[in-house]
């Protein structure tokens, strides 16, 4: 696949929200049907919407988690929750995103919102114990 500039620009983001190992798997999962997948991922989602500027990537992070979970999408949920702790946002801080999923998804959305964040938050906390 060509490497366009919004490429280079969405898989360096990529990469920084989400890791190295968890983009290479990405990657290293990814055949000839879904290959046009992975590009689109990385340049749209990544190049042309999270590397706009404007909103830090911590705010982006928190506004994927509302989303994500509005969205009934627990996997990519969980993926995002990794990406916010990697840019900075707090344990307060995803609380106070997930009470408002609460409210404006849905108790049920923020009931499975809160069980995957605290065991995000324990693997985090059993890997890093110093956060």
């Amino acid at each position: 696949m060509a490497e366009t500039e919004l490429y280079q620009k969405g898989m360096k983001i990529r990469r920084q929200v989400l890791g190295d190992e968890y983009v290479d798997k990405a990657l290293a999962n990814s055949d000839e049907f879904s290959d046009d997948l992975q590009k689109l991922v990385t340049e749209y989602c990544w190049g042309a919407s999270w590397g706009r500027g404007v909103l830090s990537l911590k705010q982006r992070s928190l506004n994927n988690l509302c989303l994500l979970s509005a969205l009934n999408r627990p996997h990519e949920f969980e993926t995002h929750l990794r990406g916010a702790i990697r840019n900075g946002c707090t344990r307060d801080e995803i609380k106070e995103t997930l009470l408002q999923i609460a409210v404006y998804a849905g108790v049920p959305a923020g009931v499975d919102a809160f069980r995957i964040a605290r065991k995000v938050l324990a693997e985090e906390n059993a890997a890093s114990p110093t956060r």
